[in-house]
């Protein structure tokens, strides 16, 4: 087995019952909630999760994800689905203690341990290796002009293996190779023996097969039948092999966060002359929700979008918004390319600096789209007046998900917060009213917590301490340095001006605390596909405006939009 490779003495757990077979395994299974954890022989040894559950015996194998070795971290992670842990004590115990389905699939409840009795086996069961060569046929004598190690069929008794303490523990199996040779079967050496040495006829060859590079495991896809396979919940999430052609990025989501941050760390941080503007929204994104061409606001693609976001509870949407906003505003997955044109490492760098230009427009358009997209979310809900109040509490909810302590997106905080703010949306008394009656907690929330925060974050004289916040409130500096006036007396206006550029100042010199601040909150977090690009401004636009509309000038799309929700807000609750 691979997993005492890392250092883990898996004999005193009394769950771990070493190589076992499918079949012994099932016998000892009794009720539901019986599990035990084994060395699986056609699964290549790797640990698998054994658990009867509504009276099947399922199987779980779980995956192992190599690092490279680094002092102070662990060198290899295991998971079964989406999260990922440092050991697979770590895993077992979270999924027990905190009575977690091992898969979303089957819902299986790992609760009851099955103890194992006596001392792990060294090897498999007899049925699994009965008729194996190594035990009948004794190694052949090979000829003497054959000198590769690719000519041995069998080795003879293997020697000694330094693989510390733990390696009586690993199943003698075949050990795989690349490329073209045999695969070399160890076989079991008595008590008390050493390496037996090699004849002068075998050249000296090493008896030992030299060290291989671990083989990636390969995905366990439906077969033609449509039955599931004997492992239905293996779908494991490993970086593809395949290389990126020139130009272009990998996906950033093929790799943990906190690994591409520190790959990023281990960078010369020498100056180089920004050569062009960067852009972090990028345009012509194929899209899973919206088809090539697309008209404004079709009611399939919006009845698809409130069924998605109904899935999600608020601290949810908040991580796959917080994951969106970080990329957006090139705190998260910027390129090595994108970092040599910009002449800085983070977007909350460029976007103080005159050739940020670009980008302070793409992070006001956001803005304002999100904040259109969660007023529509409201006003388009023709139904009951309940429904109206429920969608709003959502948002409610939503921003206090996104607020300082929690995920710490103050530019989606200012989004969400902007759709509750907004007139078409305000002026909906008999909707506030029944919202401060079904759901008082949250419209005291809104009025004592949210409004007051909003106001000091817009004033710049909000919390923006990298401990309690992943992404500072960008939007009050965008809008100064893209030549915004600033509303208010001369007074007041010249002391928010000095606060703002002070501001930005600091979110500028803080850009690496906070993207170990974000990195920190999104460590372990799988997104939903669908819900991350209903999130983008790409999506959002073209789900406003269509495909066609989104070319238009920004000041004209605003214009109608607001129109078009001013037309819905009266036909909700009419004047008088």
């Amino acid at each position: 087995m691979q997993v005492p490779q890392d250092g883990e003495d898996f004999a005193s757990q009394p769950w771990y019952h070493g190589p076992l077979s499918r079949q012994k395994a099932e016998a000892l299974l009794q009720q539901d909630g019986d599990f035990l954890v084994r060395a699986s022989g056609s699964r290549g040894g790797h640990p698998v999760i054994s658990c009867r559950w509504q009276g099947s015996a399922l199987h779980f194998e779980v995956l192992r994800v190599a690092l490279r070795p680094r002092p102070g971290r662990p060198t290899a992670l295991f998971q079964l689905e989406d999260e990922r842990f440092p050991s697979l004590t770590s895993l077992v115990l979270s999924y027990v203690t905190g009575q977690r389905p091992l898969s979303q699939a089957t819902g299986a409840v790992a609760s009851r341990p099955v103890i194992r009795q006596g001392p792990i086996r060294r090897s498999f069961s007899e049925d699994t290796l009965r008729g194996s060569p190594a035990l009948t046929e004794l190694p052949r004598t090979r000829k003497w002009s054959d000198s590769q190690p690719a000519g041995l069929e069998h080795m003879g008794r293997s020697r000694e293996d330094h693989c510390g303490p733990e390696a009586s523990a690993m199943p003698l199996c075949a050990l795989p190779r690349t490329g073209s040779d045999p695969v070399l079967l160890k076989t079991p050496a008595p008590l008390g023996s050493v390496a037996d040495s090699l004849r002068a006829s075998d050249g000296q060859l090493h008896a030992k097969a030299p060290t291989k590079p671990p083989r990636t495991p390969s995905l366990v896809l439906r077969d033609a039948s449509g039955r599931p396979p004997t492992y239905c919940e293996l779908v494991p999430r490993v970086p593809s092999a395949q290389g990126t052609p020139p130009g272009h990025s990998s996906p950033e989501t093929e790799a943990p966060w906190w690994e591409a941050e520190e790959e990023e760390e281990e960078e010369s941080r020498s100056f180089a002359r920004p050569q062009a503007e960067v852009s972090f929204c990028p345009p012509n994104n194929p899209s899973c929700l919206l088809g090539p061409q697309n008209r404004p606001l079709e009611p399939r693609v919006l009845s698809t979008l409130r069924g998605l976001f109904l899935e999600h509870h608020p601290g949810s949407t908040a991580l796959h918004l917080l994951l969106v906003d970080c990329q957006a505003t090139g705190l998260l997955g910027v390129t090595k390319a994108q970092r040599g044109a910009m002449g800085v490492a983070s977007g909350l760098e460029l976007l103080t600096l005159p050739h940020g230009h670009r980008l302070r427009l793409e992070l006001l358009e956001r803005h304002e789209a999100l904040a259109l997209a969660g007023a529509l979310a409201v006003l388009g809900c023709a139904g009951p007046l309940e429904e109206r109040a429920a969608t709003l509490r959502g948002l409610v909810e939503l921003a206090l998900a996104l607020g300082p302590g929690a995920a710490g997106d103050l530019p989606g905080l200012a989004a969400v917060m902007g759709a509750l703010l907004m007139p078409q949306v305000s002026r909906l008394e008999r909707t506030w009213r029944q919202l401060r009656r079904s759901h008082t907690e949250a419209a005291l929330a809104f009025e004592q917590e949210l409004k007051p925060l909003m106001r000091a974050l817009d004033e710049g004289a909000g919390p923006c301490d990298p401990g309690e916040v992943a992404l500072p409130h960008v939007v009050p500096a965008v809008r100064l340095l893209e030549g915004e006036e600033l509303p208010g007396p001369l007074d007041e206006s010249c002391e928010r001006l000095l606060r703002t550029l002070h501001r930005a100042r600091q979110m500028a010199q803080d850009a690496p605390k906070f993207r170990e601040a974000a990195a920190r909150r999104l460590r372990g977090f799988r997104p939903n596909p669908q819900l991350r690009e209903a999130l983008t401004t790409g999506f959002v636009q073209r789900l406003l405006w269509g495909s066609r509309g989104v070319g238009a000038p920004q000041a004209a799309r605003l214009e109608k939009f607001q129109r078009v929700l001013s037309v819905l807000s009266q036909r909700l609750e009419p004047d008088g």
